[in-house]
């Protein structure tokens, strides 16, 4: 699949809780987390998701920091501008401070967290597209929005597209699936899928231990698998061997008729 005309990866890499957690940076670990992050990129996966907020920036600079010796053609990095923060010269400040964190060229993609109930879409989009013309963002998008909002974004902006919207979807949580996905697939709008492993519930799913034991696999790289159909799932882990099985849901597909049987669940 392609993401802001780049080649990305079936699934990618989410990082919330490395380098800490709600605008608060843990250093403790900070060498295992580059290596960790290294070592997914090596595995083949890369797409990486990050946010302003994720350890209060601490995780975009661990994400640059890991990848910094890589060709930055050769991945991609989505970063989220926190909703207290999408005031129109909020969002420059927010955006520069992010791309000096990662210490990248641009910003692949830059998507607004969550909607405001205060300041009005248009102004954010404005910011956002003028970061686009400055070369500070390649591509833009939302997050957590749902069709009224999408289509209000998709309205507001004058000079570009919105790129992706991510949300959360998992095989135990497919309602997006009912007019969400339609509609953002009608209007070319790519899906990331946050949380595809449901928090950790897919693994006990029966259908999907059924699956995963036709192809001699994981009830994860199904459930992992189903949700890459329509979205770039980016899960997360904590250590190689975890990985490691995600990673192997590079080597293969679903069939139709496991995806059907699935999806009609």
């Amino acid at each position: 699949m392609n993401l802001c005309d780049k080649k990305v990866s079936k699934i990618g890499f989410g990082t919330w809780k490395i380098g800490g957690g709600y605008w608060s940076a843990d250093r403790t670990r900070d060498p295992q987390w580059i290596e960790l992050i290294r070592y997914v990129y090596e595995k083949g996966i890369n797409l990486f998701d990050t946010a302003e907020m994720y350890g209060g920036g601490h995780t975009e600079e661990l994400v640059g920091q890991a990848l910094r010796n890589y060709d930055q053609e050769d991945f991609t990095i989505v970063t989220k501008v926190w909703n207290n923060h999408l005031s129109h010269d909020d969002v420059i400040k927010s955006a520069k401070a992010s791309l000096r964190r990662l210490g990248l060229k641009s910003i692949d993609v830059y998507l607004i967290h969550w909607p405001s109930p205060s300041v009005p879409l248009r102004e954010t989009i404005r910011a956002m597209e003028k970061l686009v013309d400055e070369g500070v963002v390649r591509c833009i998008g939302v997050s957590n929005f749902d069709v009224a909002l999408v289509q209000e974004a998709m309205e507001v902006t004058a000079k570009y597209q919105i790129e992706a919207n991510e949300i959360e979807y998992s095989y135990i949580h497919r309602d997006p699936e009912n007019q969400l996905i339609p509609f953002l697939e009608k209007n070319n709008i790519k899906v990331i899928a946050y949380s595809p492993l449901g928090r950790g519930e897919i693994s006990r799913e029966p259908k999907l231990e059924e699956v995963a034991k036709r192809y001699g696999v994981t009830p994860i790289q199904v459930g992992l698998n189903y949700v890459a159909r329509r979205a770039i799932p980016i899960p997360k882990a904590s250590t190689k061997a975890h990985v490691d099985e995600l990673a192997k849901v590079l080597e293969w597909d679903l069939r139709e008729e496991d995806y059907l049987y699935l999806s009609r669940s």
